[in-house]
C-alpha cells in the first residue's frame, strides 16, 4: 500500500490549519511589517525541498508555498481588521501608508 498521498494530504490540512492563526497573530502583534519573515521562510523551505527526496520534499515544498501564500493573507488580514471583522491591537501604534 502507498500511504504517501494520504500523509501529504494530512500534512496539508495540518499546515494550513496551523498557519491560519499564525497569520492572524502576526498581523495583530506586528502588522504587515513581518511579510519578509514569511518570504524568507518560504524560500528556505522551497530550497530545502530541492535537496531532499520523497515525502519530506513534498512537505517542505508545501510549507514553503504556504509561507509565501501567508504574505498575501497577511495583507488581506489587515483589510479584514480595517473592516472590523477581527480585533485591532490597541497597543500597536498606527502606521501611515
Amino acid at each position: 500500500m502507498n500511504f504517501e498521498s494520504v500523509i501529504i494530504g494530512i500534512a496539508s490540512l495540518v499546515i494550513i490549519g496551523l498557519f491560519h492563526p499564525i497569520v492572524i497573530k502576526a498581523e495583530y502583534y506586528f502588522s504587515t511589517r513581518v511579510w519578509w519573515v514569511f518570504a524568507l521562510a518560504g524560500l528556505g523551505f522551497i530550497v530545502a525541498a530541492l535537496f531532499t527526496y520523497g515525502t519530506l520534499s513534498y512537505i517542505l515544498a508545501l510549507l514553503g508555498t504556504t509561507c509565501l501564500w501567508c504574505i498575501v493573507e497577511l495583507f488581506h488580514q489587515e483589510k479584514r481588521v480595517e473592516k472590523g471583522w477581527f480585533p485591532k491591537n490597541p497597543k500597536r501604534k498606527e502606521t501611515k501608508k
